[in-house]
């Protein structure tokens, strides 16, 4: 099993953070080999367009099989973030920083067989960023808000469980192989590789994306971090209150204390209940006087989630 050795004051540093990279190379995974159901929904869409897109560039069609087989993600999609708020356009900058041979380097290690002839040209980081630029523009920066909304959220679900169980039971639960096996020792994936220590490293980071499964990123020697499934990419938004509930205290009131199992903001209830802003706000208001809901500000969002008084409520309704 691939095992990192990370010291007590690394794992003291460490933090969530939220990469807007991060998301677009789930969304090239996505539109390049959908796995489940939602990532195949999502890909509708902008199949079509992608599919243009790699036909008018041989250079790209060529690098997406040479960097994904299914263990290992080329590194110079993996690169950790380098500040607590990255932006794309400075993530994207790291990733036009590498050489060609660089590039190249980091495919033939994913991919052991000879490169393609188009692989080989000059010219290869400028592909690569042409191609997650692409990605971006077209189908993750139009919906960023909300994405970020979602992963913000699943954030404050994660920081919040942190306080309650500590960092054992918060890595325990962002990745089936993943887990703190003690004397500093955190298992990243079941692969069969020696062991790694972090002893060098100056940042730690967890980082929530729209993914099927998580990877790992890192500027070796010193930043490293782990990518996770986000919660909540998979909300309902025809998902109904309990009728005792909706009877107790309202349907709409009902309906918005229903979906607060985890954080939500009031954007994102506005759209997944269909009420105004200005009736969210005012029925969330009423549940926090109650006690059966908290907040806590997550960037520009403010994040709600129901109480334990909440959750008996729901729960009873």
């Amino acid at each position: 099993m691939g095992v990192w050795q990370v010291p007590s004051d690394l794992l003291a540093r460490s933090r969530f953070t939220v990469s807007p990279m991060v998301d677009t190379v789930a969304a090239l995974r996505a539109l390049y080999n959908p796995r489940t159901p939602w990532q195949w929904a999502w890909r509708g869409p902008h199949v079509d367009a992608f599919q243009r897109m790699l036909a008018a560039r041989p250079v790209a069609r060529a690098l997406l099989p040479a960097s994904f087989n299914s263990r290992w993600v080329a590194d110079f999609f993996t690169i950790a973030p380098a500040s607590p708020e990255p932006t794309f356009p400075a993530e994207l900058a790291a990733v036009g920083r590498l050489s060609d041979e660089q590039v190249r380097a980091d495919l033939r290690v994913t991919r052991p067989e000879s490169l393609a002839p188009e692989l080989l040209a000059d010219g290869l980081t400028g592909q690569v960023v042409e191609l997650l630029n692409w990605v971006w523009t077209h189908t993750v920066e139009p919906e960023w808000p909300e994405r970020e909304r979602r992963l913000r959220a699943d954030i404050v679900a994660r920081t919040t469980a942190l306080s309650a169980g500590g960092w054992a039971g918060v890595i325990a639960d962002l990745n089936r192989n993943m887990r703190w096996l003690g004397d500093g020792r955190l298992q990243i994936n079941d692969y069969s590789e020696p062991p790694l220590s972090l002893d060098e490293a100056e940042q730690l980071v967890f980082v929530p994306a729209h993914c099927r499964r998580g990877w790992v990123v890192w500027d070796a020697p010193t930043r490293f971090g782990m990518v996770y499934p986000a919660r909540g990419i998979l909300m309902d938004p025809a998902s109904p209150a309990p009728d005792g509930l909706a009877r107790l205290i309202g349907a709409n009131r009902a309906s918005i204390l229903a979906r607060l199992d985890a954080p939500l903001s009031t954007s994102q209830l506005v759209v997944v209940t269909g009420l105004s802003l200005g009736t969210v706000s005012d029925h969330l208001r009423v549940l926090l006087d109650a006690g059966a809901v908290s907040k806590r500000r997550s960037g520009r969002e403010v994040l709600y989630w129901r109480t334990p008084l909440g959750a008996a409520l729901a729960a009873g309704g």
